[in-house]
């Protein structure tokens, strides 16, 4: 009877750490193990949008920009069909829906707001902080913005159409150098630690700009280049992406490059981890000409236990999402890591279908371990991947062609 008891209250305790968050149902994978989540297309995610309210037409977001996931796993968007990606007959018989649309982990519209005269210019990226405030980039602009979750604007970095270059017009070449002003960025990422907001200063500028909660410039780092810890001279998101991981690093995109560099929170770069080389415009440290798209690390995300032991890289490039095991691609004594190394799995192919990609732009993650990932351009949706359990997906290597199993003389994947 009393072995009974213990049995009874430490089904309990385990019943209540759960269920307060102090403890991750989800458990940390070891590094060794080869067992990673398969992922599945959910295809009724999101529900059909509402129709305006003004006009009865329906909703339709156009180009979405950016994905990002708050407290309650409820799925943020920034759209671009406000301003641009809206085709015909789509002008006709339906409306843009607003900027920002708010999603439950069921795909209902739960709420939509923005007003496209206050927003960047071309929204670009978004980000839900520790205190579930809305970040907003745009790549069109100069500025990055603060929302309340119901879309009441905080705090602005940055000045609307004015930026950081020698004639203070938006685009490359930037400036790099100012502690008011940006120039085209990406993204950004909230410390929860002091508030501290890191942004990917990246298709004028090639830089990371750290500012401190209120706005105040702090410090910066990056240049354009080819070398460590240096940025894609050309356009197109050098830095692409930020992310801050519990490890205390700052995980940026070198989209062009095919490199995600890793640093501290002081800038001094940690790893250098390859995607697919060869995707972008030239192959770092070789010389050789890529096959020129946009690259091939477009965005990060990570799994959501403790450890982060999962690493997912939105490759635009290839349409492909690769899942990568975070710990071994940061292993080794070496700078940069071997070509591959860390890739457990991928996922997705160039196409229109439910589980194809058109123009693959970023990845985020829930509370679940469910992955959202936005498509612009051609794609122009959000789609949902539900994980599986069990014996890892097959490794398909694809080269910056697109085809799949064949392996370029450069490209070493380690399984």
């Amino acid at each position: 009877m009393r072995i009974w008891r213990w049995v009874y209250v430490s089904s309990l305790l385990l019943t209540l750490v759960v269920g307060l968050g102090v403890a991750n149902p989800l458990p940390d994978m070891d590094v060794k193990d080869s067992r990673v989540p398969q992922y599945v297309v959910d295809p009724f995610w999101p529900k059909p949008l509402p129709n305006d309210p003004k006009t009865g037409k329906p909703w339709v977001t156009g180009e979405v920009a950016g994905s990002c996931v708050d407290s309650r796993d409820h799925i943020f968007t920034v759209n671009r069909g406000y301003n641009n990606g809206l085709v015909s007959p789509e002008t006709l018989v339906a409306v843009a829906s607003p900027p920002v649309v708010e999603y439950d982990p069921h795909g209902n519209v739960v709420n939509a707001w923005g007003d496209p005269a206050v927003l960047p210019n071309g929204v670009h990226g978004c980000f839900v902080d520790y205190q579930d405030n809305v970040w907003i980039a745009g790549n069109g602009d100069g500025i990055v913005q603060k929302y309340s979750r119901k879309g009441a604007l905080l705090l602005q970095i940055g000045t609307k159409g004015v930026c950081d270059s020698p004639t203070n017009a938006c685009g490359a070449p930037g400036s790099n150098s100012s502690t008011t002003l940006l120039n085209q960025p990406a993204d950004m990422a909230v410390d929860p630690t002091n508030g501290d907001v890191y942004i990917a200063d990246g298709y004028g500028n090639h830089r990371v700009a750290v500012f401190d909660a209120e706005g105040v410039f702090l410090r910066q780092w990056g240049s354009a280049g080819t070398g460590p810890g240096q940025f894609g001279v050309g356009g197109g998101g050098h830095p692409h992406c930020i992310v801050l991981g519990n490890d205390r690093l700052v995980y940026t995109c070198d989209r062009g490059q095919d490199r995600i560099q890793v640093f501290d929170k002081l800038g001094n770069l940690v790893k250098i981890i390859p995607v697919i080389p060869g995707t972008g415009s030239v192959i770092p440290d070789t010389g050789m000409a890529g096959i020129g798209t946009a690259g091939s690390a477009w965005d990060v995300e990570f799994s959501p236990d403790r450890r982060q032991e999962l690493m997912f890289n939105a490759d635009g490039g290839n349409e492909v999402v690769w899942t990568f095991n975070r710990l071994a691609a940061l292993a080794g004594a070496a700078l940069t890591a071997k070509p591959g190394q860390g890739i457990l799995a991928g996922f997705g192919r160039p196409g229109h279908n439910a589980g194809e990609f058109t123009f693959l732009h970023t990845v985020a993650a829930d509370s679940k371990g469910n992955l959202y990932i936005a498509e612009t351009v051609g794609g122009r949706r959000i789609q949902k991947f539900v994980p599986r359990r069990g014996k890892g997906n097959d490794l398909h290597v694809f080269t910056p062609a697109g085809n799949p199993d064949q392996l370029l003389p450069h490209y070493d994947p380690v399984k």
